[in-house]
Parts: C-alpha cells; structure tokens; sequence
C-alpha cells in the first residue's frame, strides 16, 4: 500500500514523501480499518515544520519518533485480532489516533469509538 510520512522535520515540500509499505496485520486487541476518509490541517502542517520547537519534546526532538501526518479518520473494519471482539467486520468506525501516517489501512485498538 501507499502511505504518505513525514521522517523529519522541516518544510512539508522537501519531508514529506510517499512510501510503499505492506498492509499490516492486527494484533490480538486490534482492528484493521480501510480508511475511507482523513484530514491534513494546520496541526500537521505544525508538526511537519517542528515548531513550535516546544512540541519536538513530545515528537521527538531531531526527527519525529514515529508518523506526525493525520489526527482523524473514519472507515470500515476489514479485519480483527483474536481479542478483539466489541466489532465485526463491516462496522463503520471513526478514531482519532495520534501520528498515524496517511494510510489506506491502519490498525488501532479495539478500544476506540464507534459511529
């Protein structure tokens, strides 16, 4: 799948890039979301730039620790961890995971909201 990440700080143009990455798998207290929609507003913007600077304490403090890009998503469960028993495949879901990456597929805890 495609995904869209940011690996360090600075101007979105010149960090921001697109990836390959294999569909992941849930684990056992997790479920596989098809992301059918996401956002990218000026808190990702913010994030992508590190600043203000405050904020790489929390991010990581010369390159981010893990995915800045995407606070909200909503989609549709496509598959569930063994533990995961609160929904079926086929609920429509909304989330707003922190550093997710823009992704078509992403798996969250079982423990999120459901629409």
């Amino acid at each position: 799948m495609k995904a869209i990440i940011c690996e360090a700080y600075g101007p979105p143009e010149k960090v921001v890039r697109i990836t390959e990455r294999p569909i992941p798998s849930p684990k056992d207290n997790e479920v596989l979301i098809k992301i059918n929609a996401t956002a990218v507003n000026d808190y990702d913007w913010s994030l992508a730039l590190g600043k203000p600077y405050l904020i790489r304490l929390m991010f990581g403090l010369l390159k981010p620790k893990q995915g800045l890009l995407g606070m909200e998503l909503s989609g549709t469960i496509v598959a569930l961890g063994a533990k995961a028993t609160k929904f079926k495949i086929g609920d429509a879901v909304m989330e707003t995971p922190r550093n997710m990456d823009l992704v078509p597929f992403l798996n969250i805890s079982a423990s999120m909201k459901r629409r």
